[in-house]
């Protein structure tokens, strides 16, 4: 196991160490796991934030694909057409190559 080492704590702004040190002593903890603590809780807030945004917005774009075909999706006599074309192009090919 690794030897757990303290973080540097400087602050400098007294007035700012004291209210974490109130706070962290408040809270039932060491000054170190409250800023910890608290630069997690921001990190994951963030995070959920963005994944909300990123739901949201698969919704939106799904709700869309849904909602209007897209015109380049082929039909599927269409599909068949352009399979018979090309058979007809490998056909022509194989006749000029022999």
């Amino acid at each position: 196991m690794s030897d757990c080492k303290a973080m540097s704590l400087r602050f400098p702004d007294p007035a700012q160490r004291a209210a974490i040190a109130a706070a962290a002593k408040q809270a039932g903890v060491s000054m170190q796991e409250y800023i910890l603590s608290a630069a997690y809780d921001r990190a994951t807030a963030v995070e959920r934030r963005f994944l909300e945004g990123f739901k949201s917005s698969m919704a939106r774009s799904g709700a869309a694909f849904v909602a209007e075909p897209s015109s380049t999706d082929p039909s599927a006599e269409q599909r068949v057409a352009e399979q018979e074309a090309q058979r007809e192009l490998e056909d022509q090919e194989r006749g000029h190559a022999a």
